[in-house]
C-alpha cells in the first residue's frame, strides 16, 4: 500500500509541505524519539565539516526548525534558513526570536529564514561559502536539481554538506534497518503525531532514493573536489561532502 504522503513526480511537492505542516510543532520531539537524539550528534558533525566561520556565508536548505541554521550562525557565519515549509519556518523564527530576548546584551548572531525551493534558489551563483542539507534532499521532487543548486550557488571553494537517511550495504543490518523504519517509527508518528503515514513516508522515500552512494557520484560528476562518504550507524545515515573547485 502506498504512503498517503509520498507521490512521486511533481505533485510531491504539495504532499511534502502538507507533511511537515502537520508536524512542525513536533517535529523535533518525534525526531529526538526516532534517532534516539543521535540526529543532534549528526548535525554537529555537519557543522564541523562546513567549517563556516565569522566573515562568511553560509546557507542552509530544508532547515526545517532550524537546527543546523542556528549552530552555523553560532559559529559566526551570516546564515540564511531556507525551506519550503512556511509551518516549519514558522517554529524556526519562533526559536529565533526567543534567542533574541535571551541574549539581548551579547553579539549573538541569529540566521535569517526565508520560504523558497531548494530546487529553484533565489540567489545568485557563487554566493556562499558553506551550503549544507539535512534530511531535505531525499524529500525533493528531484534531488539531483537539489545538488546542482547547491553546487551553483557555492564560492569556488565552498563546502557543501548533505546529511540524510542513506541504505547500509550490510544486507542483515539493512533488513533490521528497514524493519526499524517499517514498524517502530510509523507507531512514534502514530503515538505522538495522531497519523502513522507521518513518518511512514521515511521509508517510502527511502525507497525511491538513491542514497549516498548516488549523491557522491552527483558530486563527482559536478567536479567537486574531496568527496567524502562518511557513513553513520553502519550506513543507516549518511553524510556527503565535497568543495567546489576554486
Amino acid at each position: 500500500m502506498s504512503n498517503a504522503f509520498y507521490t512521486p513526480g511533481e505533485q510531491r511537492a504539495a504532499k511534502v509541505n502538507d507533511l511537515f505542516a502537520r508536524i512542525a510543532r513536533r517535529y523535533d520531539l518525534l525526531n529526538d524519539l526516532q534517532s534516539f537524539g543521535l540526529h543532534r550528534l549528526w548535525k554537529r558533525q555537519v557543522v564541523r565539516l562546513a567549517n563556516a566561520k565569522a566573515g562568511d556565508c553560509a546557507l542552509d536548505l530544508c532547515c526545517g526548525t532550524g537546527d543546523i541554521s542556528f549552530a552555523l550562525a553560532r559559529n559566526g557565519a551570516e546564515t540564511t534558513g531556507l525551506d519550503f515549509s512556511e509551518k516549519m519556518l514558522e517554529v524556526a523564527r519562533a526559536r529565533s526570536q526567543k534567542s533574541e530576548v535571551r541574549n539581548q546584551t551579547s553579539d549573538l548572531r541569529l540566521p535569517s529564514f526565508q520560504q523558497g525551493d531548494a530546487q529553484q534558489l533565489p540567489f545568485p551563483d557563487n554566493s556562499f561559502d558553506a551550503v549544507t542539507v539535512g534530511y531535505g534532499l531525499r524529500n525533493l521532487t528531484s534531488w539531483e536539481r537539489g545538488v546542482n543548486e547547491m553546487v551553483r550557488v557555492a564560492k569556488p571553494g565552498g563546502r557543501i554538506v548533505v546529511l540524510d537517511f542513506g541504505k547500509p550495504p550490510n544486507a542483515l543490518w539493512r533488513k533490521i534497518y528497514f524493519t526499524h523504519l517499517k514498524c517502530s517509527v510509523p507507531l512514534i508518528g502514530l503515538l505522538f503525531c495522531g497519523n502513522s503515514q507521518a513518518y511512514a513516508y521515511i521509508l517510502e522515500s527511502l525507497k525511491h532514493y538513491p542514497a549516498q552512494l548516488a549523491v557522491a557520484e552527483k558530486m563527482r560528476e559536478r567536479k567537486l573536489a574531496n568527496v567524502q562518504v562518511i557513513n553513520l550507524l553502519g550506513g543507516a545515515m549518511a553524510i556527503n561532502y565535497g568543495e567546489k573547485p576554486s
